[in-house]
């Protein structure tokens, strides 16, 4: 009984995680124009490290435990970082589009293999 608990539990953590990351991404405009996710990252490369900074010593304060200093997070080169992002995304949804049919030509030519093959 508790491992199904248990297991529903995570099942409902990871949905909720998931979730509030697709509404993020929606409600950010993430997927719109390439200049509001540049200057999104742009306030994130602000916000994180004092987010981090202040979760970690209240985790050290609640806990009793001392935690390492974290690295500093590495400084992205915006212009170039946004050409790849697109080229990817670009590249990620042609082969999306282009995969049902691509699916439909090589069972079609398996098929005809087979046939061939089996006389």
């Amino acid at each position: 009984m508790v491992a199904r608990v248990w297991s529903l539990m995570r099942f409902l953590i990871k949905g909720s995680v998931a979730g509030g990351a697709v509404y993020l991404v929606y409600d950010q405009e993430l997927l719109g124009p390439s200049d509001k996710s540049e200057a999104l990252l742009r306030k994130a490369e602000e916000v994180v490290p004092p987010a981090m900074y202040q979760f970690s010593q209240y985790v050290c304060q609640q806990t009793g435990l001392e935690m390492p200093q974290l690295p500093a997070p590495p400084k992205i080169n915006f212009p170039n970082f946004r050409d790849s992002w697109n080229s990817g995304i670009i590249s990620v949804m042609a082969a999306l589009s282009v995969g049902p049919t691509k699916a439909r030509e090589y069972s079609k030519e398996g098929w005809e293999y087979m046939k061939e093959h089996s006389k």
